[in-house]
């Protein structure tokens, strides 16, 4: 593997220092260990993970979930606040600000959920990885399964690698909850804060189904305003997660003619 070691982000040093070659290398327990931070998993209140530092040893605890994904992505965060920012004291990390929808902010915590996206899926990995591959969920899906990651994580970092003008938006079924989008998608498009009554968004938020939707071409102005919107088209993917929102992909194609 042709690496340059200075090119790297620091994260993506620290595992490339691991011998991190390929994604079941990426063992965060065992960077935890090394660095003397002790891992457990125990029922947290109020929090989703914590880390109690001393000066210099800590203890990591994250809150069981059935969704190894999650948890992994909760250690890397805290991971990332042992290694950067230990010297400003102990952390508890509530739900709402560890995922890595909120890695954009400027604050402590948007900086270690963008570390510990570059844990959990290294660009130096995930590039080569989806060289050819279309993005959509289908493909996150298959990029989590890999890594060992949230589907989340995995559509998020698809985005901002394709070439294509892409978006990730979550809605509950009352309002927008979060979006991300990458560099080619304007920020003359603004998302609508509810769910379009014809997107299969809709159809997922309202009914019972699960799973993930097939991709499909639409009116953008079911999901976008401003921008000229209603003359363009678009495509959609989304499934539901298991907190009940919907994730979706939406990737600007061509004019409507």
């Amino acid at each position: 593997m042709g690496i340059d070691p200075g090119a790297l982000s620091p994260p993506e040093r620290l595992l490339w220092s691991y011998g991190v070659t390929a994604p079941e290398h990426i063992d965060l327990e065992g960077i935890a260990a090394d660095n003397n931070a002790r891992v457990v998993y125990r029922a947290l209140c109020g929090c989703e993970a914590r880390l109690v530092a001393g000066p210099d040893r800590a203890v990591i605890s994250i809150n069981p979930s059935p969704y190894e994904g999650r948890q992994r992505f909760s250690l890397a965060h805290e991971l990332a606040h042992w290694l950067c920012d230990r010297k400003t004291g102990s952390f508890l990390c509530a739900k709402e600000v560890i995922g890595p929808q909120n890695a954009e902010a400027r604050s402590v915590e948007a900086h270690a959920n963008g570390y510990a996206s570059q844990l959990v899926l290294p660009d130096y990995l995930v590039i080569p990885w989806a060289e050819g591959k279309r993005a959509n969920l289908d493909v996150a899906k298959s990029l989590a399964q890999d890594f060992n990651a949230s589907v989340t994580a995995a559509a998020i970092k698809l985005a901002k690698r394709t070439g294509l003008p892409a978006c990730i938006v979550c809605h509950n079924q009352t309002r927008l909850v979060w979006h991300q989008r990458n560099a080619a998608f304007s920020t003359d498009f603004y998302v609508l804060q509810e769910l379009h009554q014809d997107t299969e968004a809709f159809n997922l938020a309202f009914n019972r189904g699960n799973g993930m939707q097939r991709p499909r071409k639409e009116a953008a102005d079911r999901w976008l305003s401003g921008g000229g919107a209603y003359r363009l088209t678009l495509e959609s993917q989304s499934m539901k997660l298991p907190d009940a929102t919907i994730l979706t992909m939406l990737t600007m194609l061509t004019l409507v003619k």
